[in-house]
């Protein structure tokens, strides 16, 4: 079990409680999937980013008025909208019927209708920190935003093979890929993975893709049906196996104890540790500003330089000093080994100066090391000035 931390908050609100084994990621470790409950939270004023049975209800309002849409297909998916639970179907069916201007005609100057920007800012700032984020989403509301904060902003879908090995890859810190595709395109508005089988079927970017779920930790936020999406489990649930040893991690609303620890057992099975951020939609923008303001305090390696923790003129002491030391000269660090985390790799250091804490130790590993240096410091330090001195003599 995870043990919980409390973090000071609103006078009018609960202390919140966060999962320590997410709020210490490095926000590197992290990829953020976003879903249509941060829509609804910063645009409320637009009833088609609230959920996709609103969604649905807009575009079936736009196209009759347009007159784009049978009145008789118009009655048959409002029926649908009432009956069916699977709603991810409904839009798929509509989207195959419908004209593509029904959805610029409700999604027409978002960047007009953004309240309540909390959610967007803290995003943000997590993607400037490493945070990779994909969403589910139509609007490109985040990109808007970050475009007015300066922020070279990109929007990407699947389509584009190039731009999503970059993206997987680490190397485009704002962007932001639409695994449905974009308002902006409707065209390329994808709901069915058939729509996808180009991508699906390419070796590269689905190893790349996958990877991403074996080696990040998601984190879902603003999600509800984002596991029972075709696209989202053809991409990620499916060919990745022993899915229940990942650490992945769900925000979510508590409707009832019964329907949320039922979700929590669930979701299990994928890898996901399900946590609430209240039993009141209007708690959400701030726990997840307090989120990640805990998660952004976590020191990251700087690229190409030393780590936080690690002293590298110590490391370099160390490894001349390794003949020193009674044992094997390429074992300095005895328990390193033993750290849990996702990396656990130990190589010697060839050029003190070019110590980087995350190719020597890896981030699980840094504050072990450190301790080891702190216990083992000073006396290789005395031997290596005895050798230097008798040598000297």
């Amino acid at each position: 079990m995870d043990s919980v931390e409390k973090t000071p908050n609103r006078s009018e609100q609960k202390s919140r409680k966060f999962l320590k084994s997410l709020i210490r990621k490095q926000p590197q470790e992290l990829l953020l999937v976003i879903g249509t409950g941060v829509s609804a939270a910063v645009a409320p004023g637009i009833p088609a980013l609230c959920s996709w049975r609103s969604c649905i209800e807009a575009v079936l309002e736009a196209a009759e008025q347009l007159e784009v849409l049978h009145p008789g297909d118009v009655a048959e998916f409002r029926t649908k909208v009432t009956k069916d639970r699977d709603l991810l179907v409904v839009a798929h069916d509509l989207i195959r019927k419908m004209s593509p201007d029904c959805l610029m005609e409700i999604f027409d100057n978002l960047e007009l209708h953004i309240q309540n920007p909390l959610v967007l800012q803290s995003i943000l700032s997590l993607m400037e920190r490493g945070t990779m984020v994909l969403t589910t989403n139509y609007d490109n509301l985040l990109e808007l935003f970050g475009q007015q904060q300066n922020k070279p902003m990109e929007s990407l879908d699947l389509k584009d093979k190039t731009k999503v090995l970059q993206w997987a890859r680490g190397h485009m810190r704002y962007g932001v890929l639409h695994i449905h595709g974009l308002y902006t395109d409707p065209c390329g508005l994808v709901l069915d993975p058939s729509g996808y089988k180009d991508v699906t079927q390419d070796a590269e970017v689905m190893e790349a893709l996958q990877n991403l779920y074996r080696t990040k930790s998601f984190l879902f936020v603003g999600c509800g049906e984002t596991l029972r999406d075709q696209i989202f489990q053809a991409l990620f649930l499916y060919s990745v196996p022993n899915k229940v040893d990942l650490e992945h991690y769900m925000v979510v609303l508590k409707e009832s104890e019964d329907h949320f620890f039922k979700q929590q057992a669930d979701m299990l099975l994928h890898g996901i540790k399900v946590v609430s951020y209240g039993d009141c939609f209007d708690d959400f923008p701030g726990y997840v500003q307090d989120l990640a303001t805990q998660i952004c305090k976590q020191r990251s390696p700087v690229p190409g330089g030393p780590g936080p923790h690690v002293n590298p003129r110590e490391l370099g002491l160390l490894e001349r000093a390794a003949e020193c030391l009674p044992g094997p000269a390429e074992a300095p660090f005895p328990d390193l080994g033993s750290c849990q985390g996702p990396e656990r790799s130990l190589g010697l250091v060839i050029n003190a100066d070019q110590v980087d804490s995350t190719t020597l130790l890896g981030n699980a590993c840094q504050d072990c090391a450190k301790r080891k240096l702190e216990e083992n410091g000073i006396e290789v330090a005395k031997k290596l000035r005895q050798s230097e001195d008798a040598g000297g003599s």
